[in-house]
């Protein structure tokens, strides 16, 4: 119903839809007093616009698409409700398409942008809060009122891409994502171009030299990939810093880009990195040292849950957050198999079993 956001969409990705016909859907909305949504919509009956046949298909075509939307979002998670668009518009595979260094940094962003989503939707459904796409929505538009800036507020957090950073210095400078896949991109590998890398590593460089003091690098060692967790490998960027400029370097197996990790590397555990005025690459390590005696209270590596498959209706399970509970039902199939639990102290929780990690008690 929003004009100006539905120009922004109708013809993205292309659908021959263009800004002639627009002006005449926009010219009929303000005659009659109503939104160009409405001038779609009674397509083809009336046509105050002149039209022509092949010009209306077009639009229903949108229009039919838009409507098959509201449907499915009424009936699916955030995630799924924003796959589904994401992949029946062809955004993905247009911006797939580009190999332009624009086009390769909105891939990025829409990746994100869904793992955000699916983040979002895990939280909420293991939690019992509602989780759809309006839901989601909703939650961004609160934290995003949060974020008005005061003329007096200095102290703050510049976030931007690396591209938008150049020409720019700070006093420090955060790089994340340092990443196999990541940065360099994935783009750039399967190119298997020294042109394409080349233009990476010369990014690594516009990011490195922003920092008038400090530099740090981070990395993860897993994240979501198109809503689907994947194990990452320190980005071979590290690796061909200068040594002289490294301390407590492990082997350089666990940066191999093409070595396939299935379990944290000693790095990997420890992953954070500085690089000082006086040139040291140093790591600083939590208090929770890998060679360290291990700690009485159970985390996330300690607490292991059982098959997710065994896990049935009226068993006592043992959630890590929630405590112990009994599964009161049981819905889907893996990997998308759902449990609906009730907490002896958090009530009632749907979680979906890949993530939620249940110890079965009885």
């Amino acid at each position: 119903w929003d004009n100006e956001a539905l120009k922004r969409i109708i013809n993205y990705p292309g659908r021959g839809i263009g800004q002639t016909t627009l002006s005449r859907l926009e010219t009929s909305a303000v005659n009659a007093g109503t939104t160009i949504w409405s001038v779609i919509q009674e397509l083809p009956e009336k046509n105050p616009a002149g039209l022509n046949k092949g010009t209306i298909t077009k639009l229903l075509k949108f229009a039919a698409l838009i409507n098959e939307f509201k449907e499915n979002v009424s009936g699916t998670d955030a995630y799924e409700s924003a796959m589904f668009i994401a992949e029946k518009t062809g955004i993905i595979k247009d911006l797939k398409n580009d190999k332009s260094t624009e086009g390769i940094s909105r891939h990025d962003n829409i990746q994100e942008l869904l793992n955000g989503i699916r983040e979002f939707s895990l939280n909420a459904m293991e939690e019992n809060r509602p989780a759809k796409l309006e839901n989601f929505m909703e939650e961004v538009a609160l934290l995003t009122d949060q974020d008005t800036e005061k003329e007096e507020d200095r102290d703050k957090v510049t976030l931007m891409t690396v591209h938008m950073a150049k020409g720019l210095e700070f006093k420090n400078v955060f790089v994340a994502g340092l990443e196999e896949r990541l940065f360099p991109s994935a783009q750039a590998e399967e190119r298997r171009s020294d042109e394409a890398m080349e233009e990476e590593r010369r990014l690594f460089y516009v990011a490195l030299t922003r920092a008038m003091e400090n530099a740090w690098f981070s990395y993860a060692n897993q994240r979501y990939r198109w809503g689907k967790l994947d194990f990452c490998t320190p980005s071979r960027f590290l690796l061909e810093m200068d040594k002289k400029f490294l301390e407590g370097m492990h082997d350089e197996n666990d940066f191999q880009p093409d070595r396939s990790v299935r379990s944290r590397s000693s790095l990997a555990d420890r992953g954070e990195f500085l690089l000082s005025e006086k040139k040291h690459f140093r790591r600083y390590i939590n208090s929770n040292k890998a060679d360290s005696p291990k700690s009485e209270s159970i985390n996330d590596d300690e607490f292991k849950g059982d098959d997710p498959d065994e896990v049935a209706e009226g068993m006592l399970v043992e959630h890590q957050r929630f405590g112990t509970g009994k599964v009161v039902k049981v819905e889907g199939t893996y990997p998308d198999k759902k449990a609906i639990v009730l907490f002896n102290n958090t009530g009632k929780k749907r979680l979906l079993l890949k993530f939620a990690k249940l110890k079965i008690k009885g």
